[in-house]
């Protein structure tokens, strides 16, 4: 696997309308003839149909981008689905989200889409309202190409050409866009796969994973000196990818290695030295959904509690209580994935709030759950809702963007009502019109015992860091799960 990295240019003001032909801004035709999503296959649209001719009734709801959400149920031995386990696809990704949000919720971005054409559009948040600024190039996007917003405002894009993954930052420059290209990264090794990792706290910096056959490179392609940098190789094939720290040090994968497949830490500043993170059991499959720093709690998803059939659990980093697994994340016939975390709720995770992306026979929309919960409340998706994204606020207030005709960047808003931690609220959008939202089906209550169903596992921290240097924090050492402390009470779960 090599690097190619190209020397800083000026801005390339020469990105102008988009060719009539759909040529490639040379003068010839695009390199790329059919759509390619991230796993680098055509994106499957064909509906399958039954014996008797009718759909099956897992209906699927279609994002942006065309392609239907890649967390299909999984079908048992005897045909029939799975009562309400957390589907993993067969490449281990969680669904992808329509929009992806900078980790301090300033700017978002995502591949827009006019008529046939594809281009990128960053949102800024952090203003009095949101509003979109699109960053159209010479030529329209596949519809594969990624994107990611950075903490200054421009825009990581990566596009496939000859064999190569090619990054560039994008910027508004006038009633053009500004290109700054920054080189690329070429797999060698037939049948890799190379996509961005979620953003990185901090927004200077960006990073991509590229799965081979045997092994997974970490590269960082946005933020270094000299263009891509190889930072690091670890056996096995991995995918996910968390941020478990607020220094962008800590990232979390999971690993796939003699068939099973455990979250694992990888080290970025100590030579992408490897730690276990997630053992839940020998024969499980393990893997970390999505962690918050401030509190340490873990979202996971695990095949221990029944083996063969992933279940969503929680547990927190540090902690020497087990993962839990409870009963009310299971959802008939539906399948949750997590995809923000309340931040700023230090040494208390199980008030942390939960929003749950919920795909089922009629579509998706939007499940929030605390860990001191025993029910999960249900609330309508905004119109438009880019599927999967979303963002909370220390204060306990859910955003979710959407996008229609009329209001082409607007965001909805789900405060919690005091009391019974229930969420109501109403859509925002370019020039403050909004509307009321209803609230969710049931209320959250403290709950008895965590996890009716228990749990167990080990909940691994982070590698302490040498000695030498300025101090960080330091997160207590993995208990065995055979010495964790089954049902101990809630008040007592150690973080530190």
């Amino acid at each position: 696997m090599t690097a190619c990295a190209i020397e800083p240019a000026a801005a390339n003001e020469q990105n102008g309308e988009k060719s009539e032909n759909g040529g490639n801004g040379d003068g010839g035709s695009s390199r790329t003839e059919r759509a390619i999503t991230e796993d680098g296959d055509t994106p499957r649209t064909e509906r399958v149909i039954t014996e008797d001719g009718e759909r099956p009734q897992t209906g699927y709801a279609i994002t942006e981008d065309g392609e239907r959400p890649r967390t299909d149920y999984a079908i048992t031995q005897n045909g029939d689905r799975p009562r309400a386990e957390y589907a993993i696809p067969q490449d281990g990704r969680t669904p992808r989200a329509a929009c992806v949000i900078t980790v301090d919720s300033s700017y978002a971005a995502r591949l827009a889409r006019d008529g046939d054409s594809w281009f990128p559009e960053r949102w800024t948040l952090d203003g009095p309202e949101p509003y979109a600024v699109p960053l159209p190039g010479n030529q329209p996007e596949e519809p594969g190409t990624e994107v990611q917003p950075m903490g200054d405002g421009r825009v990581l894009i990566r596009r496939f050409a000859d064999g190569r993954h090619v990054f560039a930052l994008l910027y508004p420059t006038g009633p053009r866009t500004g290109e700054l290209p920054l080189g690329a990264v070429e797999c060698p090794d037939e049948g890799t796969v190379l996509r961005l990792l979620p953003p990185a706290p901090g927004g200077e910096k960006a990073y991509a994973l590229a799965v081979g056959p045997r092994s997974s490179a970490v590269w960082l392609v946005a933020g270094g000196a000299f263009g891509p940098e190889h930072l690091a190789q670890v056996p096995g094939r991995c995918s996910g990818g968390v941020w478990l720290d607020r220094a962008g040090r800590m990232l979390a994968l999971d690993r796939e290695t003699d068939g099973r497949t455990k979250a694992v830490v990888v080290d970025l500043e100590r030579g992408g030295e490897v730690s276990p993170l997630l053992q839940i059991a020998d024969g499980s499959d393990d893997r970390l959904l999505l962690a918050d720093p401030d509190s340490g709690l873990l979202l996971i998803s695990s095949d221990a509690p029944s083996p063969g059939r992933p279940r969503l659990g929680w547990g927190v980093l540090g902690s020497t209580l087990p993962v839990r697994f409870p009963e009310c994340l299971r959802v008939p016939d539906c399948t949750l994935t997590p995809f923000a975390i309340q931040p700023g709720q230090v040494l208390v995770p199980e008030g942390c709030g939960v929003a749950l992306r919920v795909d089922g026979a009629m579509g998706s929309w939007v499940g929030v759950w605390r860990p001191a919960a025993r029910q999960v409340q249900h609330l309508p998706a905004p119109e438009g809702w880019l599927v999967g994204t979303g963002l909370w606020t220390e204060a306990g207030e859910l955003l979710l963007p959407y996008a229609t005709a009329d209001t082409p960047c607007g965001v909805a808003r789900w405060a919690a009502a005091p009391g019974n931690g229930a969420l109501a609220g109403e859509a925002e959008g370019p020039g403050g019109t909004g509307r009321t939202g209803a609230t969710g089906v049931g209320d959250a209550g403290p709950e008895g015992s965590v996890g009716s169903e228990g749990g167990g596992g080990q909940v691994a921290g982070a590698p302490e860091p040498d000695p030498p240097g300025p101090p960080e924090p330091v997160v207590a050492r993995p208990v065995p799960l055979q010495q964790a402390p089954l049902g101990a009470p809630l008040g007592n779960l150690v973080t530190k």
